[in-house]
């Protein structure tokens, strides 16, 4: 397959090592980077599949901006919900292209190991099952995938984990306890169901590499971005200097502050999220565990 890589921050990089090991690639992003086959996004738009590895409170701002409608066929691998609206990204994406030619990657995957080429297992999700397939197929052997077609609960999986995650490092940082970290994880897999139940996802999607799987990486390792942000908030560092440390985008704030504004329009029960948000603004994390213990 002939496949072009749009951004190439970490995971775009990782996916760009992947998928290099048995296929035509190419890589751009805003700024040149010193990688080989790096070029210009005229030349990455001319592919036929691209993948797009940009942030989620910027796809519609680039797609707006940058994309040209040449047929292409798009795997989507940000994870996240967009602040401004709350729309998932298969529905920003879907303005610009329709479903038939849209796939989501989800699933168990820090940047790090997949650029080591270390061993993990994948899902692409898409409304056209020959699509996913054919994303499947181009996969190295260090990368098993699966195929599926509820891309409502991977879109939702892959975003409220990272807001689970955030938990995770704030339950850490309190030293809390495995127990707890259990607990949290566990009831936090209950939550994200209940809210991809709510939009029509299978419950079995929850339940799979980019449900389960996912969170239960991304919410107990320090490699994970969120993660580290409650780490921070656990420490009492403002979000500023969190971000500042972290030097990278952490989709789990964003997609919180969307998850508190979609849970209060729908009404729909979200404790852990909510009291990740009410961190976000500033109470006390102590606080906030007392506060779902007595939920």
């Amino acid at each position: 397959m002939k496949i072009a890589i749009i951004g190439a921050g970490k995971w775009g990089q990782a996916l760009y090592h992947a998928f290099s090991q048995n296929n035509d690639v190419v890589i751009t992003s805003r700024s040149t980077k010193d990688i080989k086959n790096f070029v210009s996004l005229d030349e990455a738009l001319s592919y036929e599949y691209l993948v797009m590895a940009i942030p989620a409170q910027a796809v519609r701002s680039w797609m707006e901006e940058n994309f040209e409608d040449r047929g292409q066929k798009l795997l989507v691998a940000a994870k996240g919900i967009e602040t401004s609206t709350g729309a998932f990204l298969n529905e920003v994406y879907g303005s610009f292209v329709s479903d038939n030619r849209l796939a989501f990657i989800s699933g168990p995957s820090f940047a790090a190991e997949v650029q080591k080429s270390l061993p993990t297992a994948l899902i692409i999700s898409s409304a056209n099952l020959e699509l996913a397939e054919k994303f499947v197929k181009a996969l190295p052997s260090f990368i098993k995938g699966y195929v599926d077609y509820d891309v409502v609960g991977a879109e939702v999986a892959g975003a409220y984990k990272n807001v689970i995650a955030i938990a995770g490092g704030v339950c850490d940082g309190l030293e809390l306890g495995n127990n707890a970290r259990a607990a949290l994880i566990s009831r936090g897999l209950v939550e994200m169901t209940r809210f991809g139940e709510h939009f029509g996802a299978k419950t079995e999607t929850f339940l799979s590499l980019g449900g389960a799987g996912d969170l239960f990486l991304t919410a107990s390792s320090v490699l994970s971005r969120n993660y580290r942000v409650g780490l921070g908030l656990s420490k009492g560092k403002s979000l500023e200097k969190i971000l500042e440390e972290l030097g990278e985008v952490a989709e789990g704030i964003p997609t919180t502050k969307a998850l508190y504004t979609i849970a209060q329009k729908e009404n729909i029960y979200l404790p852990i999220a909510n009291e990740v948000y009410n961190m976000l603004e500033g109470k006390d994390p102590l606080a906030c565990v007392q506060d779902l213990l007595n939920d």
